[in-house]
């Protein structure tokens, strides 16, 4: 589906399709095209054939996921960044990629067309006429900050589950904490993996490392870049967090594991000289009788290994191994 604004004489129309005089600067139109989930067809018409984009950065636009990047060709700037994927009922980290064709006059955004942000932005271009009025790097600021600002509420669904997972682990809940666990070191390592080079690339165009951001944008980036670096030092120090619950719930199993053979230790040490005893005396041979008839013997024999089993107790508690 492809998405036309364009912003003219203070008012925002979405257009059916590009006129090719909205690409000169002179016509004095800010224009947003939006391509979610195009064809290969489309993508190629758009973004080669009208805006004449380099043919690698139209690769990497129409290509499957990469890292977040920024880079400067000659008359724009391609960014690629990542946004946070919430599905109702799942608890699955996932993040969706969007590409951002970035010139004088112009945006072009590419993405699956599930991204949340962009959405919100076009909603609120019938509503605003200033969304675009700034311009276009003022539109791929809020788009970027919306996709930022969503990184927050997961940010605090993973660490409300570490709270209860840190909480279950100290009451030893159970033997099923392993599988949470490893999801949580897993969706943070996939944060991690995405926001230190997202962060990356945001900070350079908070350093007006290019001439198509002025300095009061660089200001509204660096906002952003604030929240960004807030959020990976997060990730920094929830995945430091979750190895020590990983860690302290392994020592928790080795402890009452240590405690159950102890257990089992004890009885079979217990029962060891029964067995010598009840081994010997089972034997078809002729053996030494207690004092009494043949009756009183198999009395004798559980009094010699009750003392046992009393006496080996009374040696455990004195050493304190029970």
């Amino acid at each position: 589906m492809i998405s036309v604004y364009a912003y003219h004489n203070g008012e925002t129309k979405k257009a059916d399709r590009i006129e090719s005089r909205w690409l000169d600067p002179a016509s004095h139109v800010t224009l947003w095209v939006d391509l979610a989930q195009p064809t290969p067809e489309e993508g190629k018409q758009i973004l080669a054939e009208t805006f004449h984009f380099h043919p690698l950065s139209v690769e990497d636009a129409l290509s499957e996921i990469h890292h977040p990047k920024v880079e400067p060709y000659d008359r724009y700037l391609y960014l690629i960044l990542h946004g946070i994927d919430l599905k109702a009922g799942e608890h699955r980290f996932a993040t969706r990629d969007v590409d951002f064709f970035l010139g004088d006059t112009y945006l072009v955004t590419v993405h699956d067309g599930r991204s949340r942000s962009i959405q919100k932005i076009k909603d609120l271009c019938h509503q605003h006429a200033h969304i675009l009025e700034e311009g276009p790097v003022a539109l791929l600021h809020r788009i970027v900050d919306s996709m930022v600002d969503n990184y927050a509420p997961e940010l605090d669904r993973i660490e409300q589950q570490m709270d209860d997972l840190e909480e279950e682990a100290i009451l030893g809940a159970g033997d099923h904490l392993m599988r949470p666990i490893l999801a949580v070191k897993r969706d943070l390592a996939s944060l991690r993996r995405v926001v230190i080079p997202q962060r990356d690339a945001i900070a350079r165009l908070a350093r007006r490392e290019f001439p198509q951001i002025s300095t009061e944008m660089a200001y509204r980036f660096r906002d952003v870049l604030d929240h960004l670096v807030r959020y990976s030092d997060e990730a920094a120090m929830f995945q430091d967090r979750v190895t020590g619950i990983l860690e302290g719930y392994l020592s928790a199993i080795s402890n009452r594991l240590n405690r159950v053979m102890k257990v089992l230790t004890v009885v079979s040490t217990i029962l060891l000289p029964m067995t010598v005893l009840t081994g010997l005396w089972g034997m078809n041979v002729m053996l030494p009788h207690f004092a009494g008839d043949d009756g009183v013997q198999f009395w004798w024999i559980v009094g010699i290994m009750a003392a046992i089993t009393v006496a080996m107790l009374a040696l455990f508690r004195a050493k304190r191994w029970i």
